[in-house]
């Protein structure tokens, strides 16, 4: 638990009555961000306030105010915390010229909608007690450290959607999750990232709070200290994009990188591709209203679209954020790029063969992008005890795992938590996700219990209609105009047939031999009178991932199952004699 977010949390204990629980976070989160904000600027407010009196072009003054500073954001008010309560009467207008004269760059308060709180404030005679409180709480830079303030702001937006009751998934995903996610994304890349001055772009369409973006950073900075890194974000939530962008201005990183917006109908970096891209996005989520958007770019970009492989589901948008990735990883012929994103289980298997979804497993596979999936354990998440998976991409993969696919079982690798956080109640201590990279890294001499690599023609099927004639009153095929059977449809049926069918290995190209020599076997000899529609044959791709990990386990012995039964039949009999009696 953080400290220092406990402790900020705690001054909305002055809100109770005017404000309810849930609305706490409209207040604790701006003026902490305000808060931190003020820290960082205090050392130079002199010199931006005599630069801001000397250059009025707002261009220019940004420049010489990073030139005198170092930072790529200035306030030019005549207030800060350190006198803003000396006008008793005018601390809310006071407050607003403060937060109105910060650089264009910081329009977190706007999108917090902060104005208006201010008032609500006073009006509620709040303001004075509430910024004074926020006075007293020192968050320099050499007090509190970036991670620390990361800490402390994740404590206070999960108090604030637990206030909510909100789902706290759409707005962060766990820190232990990011950070095998993030060793995972840099695992093939490790000795890339140690060169010196390496400049990495980082990109993520779901941005949240921020953490995703944060972590990586860190990773990379804890491997290769000179590393620089330039983080791209879009977020379409107003308050957590107002944190993420505040956070990032106070690590001192471009704020323009941080987009708000909808990233599948306003893709805030059209055009752009990165090394390394990442996502949480939200599982389930129905996008029938951006359906037409979508739709109409889908047609209208034509096959190198980002949604060109196909649309999912109008009721779970996950795939959509899959295939954005895709388009967004810098191009093999550029260096190529990897990403990494998180998912419940339907994008592995929903939807039948050249449906959306099986059409774009097709394509993924196809072209060789999908390099592993790492199956996480169950009560991981804030908001959901479902088991969640990790996909990694990889448009240049490394030689060794050229056309295969590595599926990691990491379920049984977790830590029970002292103290649940909503649904979590498990989490993936350092050791955790060191085993789970350590299978990735062995890749074909993994433990199998564990891990399993495939062809990817192994998750390669057709879908064969199986049709049987009608018959008349003699028993005979109905047979029609063209000499015929005519088809009985009550007795229509569909078959699945694996690429791999009878150890095949000519993946789609064995079509005819392989569907065929399934009917001779397993069709055939049952139902002599069917056939194969061929017009109907549907090729699919899915991936039964718990499928390749199932082990038998054998059912109790009956013996073993009577002897309980009799101890509870005897039971319910005492019992009922005690009522008789």
């Amino acid at each position: 638990m953080s400290t220092l977010g406990s402790f900020i949390w705690s001054i909305a204990d002055q809100l109770r009555g005017p404000y309810r629980p849930n609305q706490y976070g409209n207040v604790v989160l701006p003026l902490t961000i305000l808060r931190r904000l003020d820290c960082i600027l205090e050392p130079d407010r002199e010199t931006v306030r005599e630069l801001a009196a000397k250059y009025e072009n707002p261009t220019r003054l940004k420049v010489e105010v990073k030139k005198a500073t170092g930072r790529p954001f200035y306030n030019t008010s005549n207030y800060s915390f350190a006198n803003l309560l000396d006008d008793a009467d005018g601390l809310a207008d006071n407050l607003v010229d403060y937060i109105d004269r910060f650089s264009s760059d910081v329009d977190v308060f706007e999108y917090f909608d902060f104005k208006k709180e201010i008032l609500a404030l006073e009006k509620a005679g709040l303001l004075r007690e509430v910024v004074t409180s926020f006075k007293a709480v020192d968050l320099h830079p050499d007090v509190v450290s970036n991670a620390d303030m990361g800490d402390a702001f994740e404590y206070i937006i999960r108090k604030f959607n637990e206030a909510a009751n909100e789902t706290s998934g759409d707005h962060f995903t766990p820190r232990d999750a990011i950070r095998l996610l993030v060793d995972l994304l840099f695992a093939e890349k490790d000795a890339d990232l140690n060169e010196a001055d390496i400049v990495r772009t980082l990109y993520d369409p779901t941005a949240g709070t921020g953490g995703m973006l944060a972590l990586a950073e860190e990773y990379l900075l804890a491997h290769n200290p000179d590393a620089r890194l330039s983080l791209f974000g879009q977020e379409y939530n107003p308050q957590s994009y107002a944190i993420c962008k505040s956070d990032l201005l106070a690590k001192g990183h471009d704020a323009t990188n941080i987009a708000f917006g909808n990233t599948l109908t306003d893709d805030a970096f059209a055009g752009r591709q990165f090394d390394f891209c990442m996502s949480n996005p939200p599982y389930g989520v129905d996008w029938k209203q951006y359906a037409k958007a979508v739709t109409k770019e889908r047609d209208e970009a034509g096959p190198y679209g980002r949604f060109a492989p196909g649309l999912p589901s109008t009721s779970d948008g996950q795939m959509l954020f899959l295939l954005h990735l895709v388009h967004k990883m810098r191009a093999p012929e550029d260096g190529g790029g990897r990403a990494g994103i998180v998912m419940n289980g339907s994008p592995l298997f929903n939807g039948a063969a050249e449906t959306g979804p099986s059409n774009i497993r097709k394509w993924l596979l196809e072209n060789d992008l999908v390099d592993a999936i790492v199956a996480l354990p169950t009560n991981m998440f804030f908001n959901t005890g479902i088991t969640t998976y990790i996909w990694i991409l990889d448009n240049t993969k490394h030689p060794d795992r050229k056309g295969l696919v590595q599926l990691i079982d990491g379920t049984s690798f977790w830590t029970k938590m002292r103290k649940s956080l909503g649904a979590k109640n498990r989490e993936l201590s350092e050791a955790d996700r060191a085993e789970v990279v350590k299978l990735y890294a062995d890749f074909a001499d993994a433990n199998p219990d564990y891990s399993k690599v495939l062809r990817n023609d192994e998750f390669g099927y057709w879908t064969i209609t199986i049709e049987r004639p009608q018959l008349d009153k003699n028993s005979d095929p109905v047979i029609d105009s063209k000499g015929k059977p005519k088809p009985n449809t009550k007795k229509r049926d569909t078959e699945n047939v694996a690429f791999t069918y009878d150890g095949s290995t000519a993946g789609a190209a064995g079509k005819h031999e392989v569907i065929q020599t399934y009917f001779n076997a397993e069709v055939k000899p049952h139902v002599p009178d069917a056939w194969i529609d061929w017009a109907k044959v549907r090729t699919g791709y899915e991936i039964p991932f718990t499928r390749h990990f199932y082990k038998y386990v054998a059912p109790r012995p009956l013996t073993e199952i009577d002897a309980d039964l009799e101890k509870q039949v005897a039971k319910i009999l005492d019992l009922l004699r005690e009522v008789e009696q």
